[in-house]
């Protein structure tokens, strides 16, 4: 996949160009009190965004809300409203209704260059609310909604065979709403015709392929695999919309892995051409790695509070364990860069030792210690715990226990590391360069008097600092700035240095990692 990944990244390129330059955009959708959502905002930073998450996180919610965003021309004024898209079960006769209050769905766009905003609010009834601006409109847009659906219902397959039975029209589908199509899927056709009736409620695809030696084959929709159905109905329904929102549920339906990627990168492309932006909801990591990181969005519902959120802090190694992606990969997952660092230290000494390859073991970061509640909990759900290893800072001990009773509560263990020190990592890396200026300097590749300078002069700026909760972090960062030097690739020099003298709550801590990495292994 070397070549579509090369073309994804190209694709990206352009399309952020052209992103920043658009005038017209769905910014955010906010969702109050309905379908167990409490309080969920969701921004879309990307023309092309991949809503993800375990079932019933609110992916189809998010999607259907969305769908709500515009006004669309010539589609009728009761289709892409919510009363017809989250319709109120009333009881009849019976005490079983629907109850919900509150229901809101807000919306901010970028609308002909101006920044607006509207909402839906259900009282008695649904109605728009334009957040105090008088004589607000909703804004207008072509909209494509698909949903998964085949022809294996029978009440479906029954509708669908009445078209024989009403003087059914054959209209051919022209060659460009086929280009996406043809782009995917690995056969020509000679012809593609929508089959419909007088009313046109209802219409079947009927196709003719050319095959080798003068042979043709011609079969209806029923006959066609789930995925080339869903392709060509794509196709013909969106090549030529201008300017418009495209929203997919379970886009992967039906389609092979390497399809995938490129009905991905095929709707990235039109996305470009046409300026469309597209929303599509998925479980398939092909689908999600075939857009950038920012336009992954990922939902999850606490299962103690049934609170669905935007869990902004996970990253590969959740979402590869989450998609199926971590087998025989051992995760450490640790709080910040400089923490990543320091642990990439360690490794630089440990792997050869352990005779660990570069692909056995997976760093990451870019999480906080107070989200690595939600990382337990959401792994242990999955049993995919065993493959994970945590470790914080050393001020986070005081936390162990809680981490510890989160995973027991489903039936699994964690035993998580704290780096050496009792303080943050930075603290810890300062103190160390301090008092070890020579043998830092050369690591670092300047004199050791050029160091020291340096490193006094940055703890006398930071004395009158009013920001005492972590001096040692800006100091890194300002060392950092000086040298020209990520603060992470600082911390690994030290953490590789203090890793080879092996001493005191390094040797501590060394011991603890190379046991539980042994223990994974064996396991």
């Amino acid at each position: 996949m070397a070549l579509i990944d090369d073309q994804l990244s190209e694709v990206w390129k352009s399309l952020r160009s052209q992103f920043a330059q658009r005038s017209n955009m769905l910014s955010e959708v906010r969702i109050r009190n309905l379908r167990g959502i409490r309080d969920l905002r969701v921004p879309f930073s990307y023309p092309v965004s991949v809503l993800a998450g375990p079932n019933g996180c609110g992916k189809s919610t998010v999607l259907f809300a969305s769908a709500c965003a515009y006004k669309v021309p010539g589609a009728g004024t009761r289709v892409f409203v919510p009363s017809a898209l989250f319709p109120n079960f009333t009881g009849g006769g019976t005490n079983l209704k629907d109850e919900q209050e509150g229901t809101e769905i807000e919306f901010h766009y970028l609308d002909n260059g101006e920044r607006t905003a509207m909402m839906w609010r259900r009282g008695k009834a649904w109605g728009r609310n334009f957040m105090g601006r008088r004589g607000g409109k909703q804004p207008e847009g072509q909209l494509y909604l698909r949903t998964l659906a085949n022809l294996t219902n029978p009440s479906e397959v029954r509708s669908i065979l009445h078209l024989a039975r009403r003087d059914p029209q054959a209209e051919e589908v022209t060659e460009d709403l086929l280009l996406f199509a043809y782009r995917i899927l690995p056969r020509r056709y000679l012809k593609l015709s929508s089959i419909t009736s007088q009313t046109k409620d209802k219409d079947l695809l009927f196709a003719e392929l050319g095959l080798k030696e003068g042979i043709e084959a011609r079969y209806s929709e029923f006959h066609m695999s789930a995925g080339e159905r869903a392709i060509l109905r794509i196709s013909r329904e969106i090549s030529r919309l201008q300017n418009a929102i495209i929203l997919i549920d379970e886009i992967e339906a039906g389609l092979h892995p390497y399809t995938q990627k490129k009905v991905m990168l095929e709707l990235q492309r039109l996305a470009l051409r046409n300026n469309l932006q597209i929303i599509v909801a998925s479980h398939s990591p092909v689908v999600l790695e075939s857009v950038p990181e920012d336009a992954r969005i990922f939902l999850d519902r606490d299962e103690e509070t049934a609170e669905v959120k935007r869990v902004e802090a996970y990253r590969d190694i959740i979402q590869k364990a989450l998609y199926g992606q971590s087998n025989n990969t051992l995760s450490i997952l640790c709080e910040d860069k400089v923490a990543e660092g320091v642990i990439r230290g360690f490794m630089d000494i440990l792997n050869p030792k352990l005779e660990i390859g570069h692909d056995d073991i997976m760093i990451s970061s870019d999480t906080g210690k107070n989200e690595f509640i939600g990382h337990i909990r959401t792994l242990s759900k999955i049993e995919k715990i065993d493959d994970f290893l945590f470790v914080l800072d050393g001020d986070a001990r005081d936390l162990e226990v809680d981490y510890k009773n989160t995973a027991s509560k489903y039936g699994q263990r964690v035993e998580p590391l704290f780096l050496p020190g009792d303080s943050s990592p930075e603290k810890w890396i300062w103190d160390k360069l301090k008092a070890e200026s020579e043998a830092y300097a050369k690591g670092l590749g300047i004199t050791e008097s050029y160091l020291i300078v340096n490193l006094r002069e940055i703890d006398q700026m930071l004395q009158g600092s009013l920001d005492k909760l972590d001096p040692a972090k800006h100091a890194l960062d300002s060392l950092s700035d000086i040298l020209s030097r990520p603060a992470e690739d600082i911390a690994r020099v030290v953490a590789r240095r203090e890793a080879e003298k092996s001493q005191g709550s390094v040797a501590v801590f060394l011991a603890s990692l190379e046991d539980q990495i042994t223990a994974w292994r064996q396991s």
